[in-house]
């Protein structure tokens, strides 16, 4: 296909919003959807200038209207959808298991698990009817390893990792692929937000094999991978983008 819709959830910073820019720079038609009107149309603007057909959607992932409405705006618009991206997430509350409450655990799964969910539901619709399509979800090193500190956070990512699996299993003969990219200590806003202090920051870096953090441009070249025909031999996968980390 010479110009693929593309759809990313939480496409406004981060490794979403470096997503969509390395999809523009392929000529690619992209929806990024968030929760910022200024910033999401602004990135839109953004695009366009990289050439490519761009649009913001308002979209809350934890609200099924919305989700519903987000992938149908981008059909309305564009005529399919191709792949999406569902990258929408939140580090939650760091913190000890005492510290945890119902309304935090909430906060963390609705987002993080509820959201994905959700959006492939409404993704696997239309992609169903097209008999193709692509699905890259985000996870992280922590949907398969534990943090101290960090329980439901990574309890959300697991459990990330094992609806993509099951979803691929799902969808195995429809034409569509699901996969995961599982991003190690990338340097982001949420990254900072949830390292809390520069020294925590750097202690993480110290595991890091590679020595450093990762670019949001380098997670936005496995997505962009993961999405491509380069692809078309797997689904049910987590791509390991993390320095090294996991290796051991």
């Amino acid at each position: 296909m010479e110009k693929p819709v593309i759809l990313i959830t939480g496409g406004l910073t981060g490794i979403g919003r470096a997503a969509a820019v390395a999809f523009a720079e392929k000529g690619a038609k992209v929806v990024v959807a968030g929760r910022r009107d200024e910033v999401g149309k602004a990135l839109a603007e953004e695009l366009r200038d990289l050439g490519s057909e761009a649009e913001f959607v308002n979209a809350d992932v934890r609200e099924e209207g919305q989700v519903r409405a987000m992938v149908d705006e981008t059909v309305a618009r564009f005529g399919r959808l191709d792949v999406a991206v569902n990258n929408a997430g939140t580090e939650g509350l760091p913190g000890p298991i005492t510290d945890q409450t119902a309304q935090t655990y909430r906060d963390t799964f609705d987002t993080n698990v509820l959201g994905v969910v959700l959006s492939m539901k409404h993704q696997v619709r239309v992609m169903r009817e097209q008999g193709s399509g692509s699905i890259i979800n985000i996870s992280s090193t922590y949907g398969h390893e534990g943090a101290a500190g960090a329980s439901v956070y990574v309890g959300s990512k697991h459990a990330v990792e094992g609806i993509t699996k099951s979803v691929a299993l799902e969808l195995a003969t429809s034409g569509i692929r699901v996969n995961a990219v599982a991003p190690g200590p990338t340097d982001t806003g949420m990254l900072t937000r949830f390292t809390g202090t520069p020294e925590s920051k750097e202690a993480l870096v110290r595991q890091v094999p590679l020595g450093r953090l990762g670019r949001s441009e380098e997670l936005a070249d496995a997505i962009v991978f993961l999405a491509s025909g380069e692809a078309s031999f797997i689904t049910g996968h987590v791509l390991d983008v993390d320095g090294g980390m996991t290796t051991s």
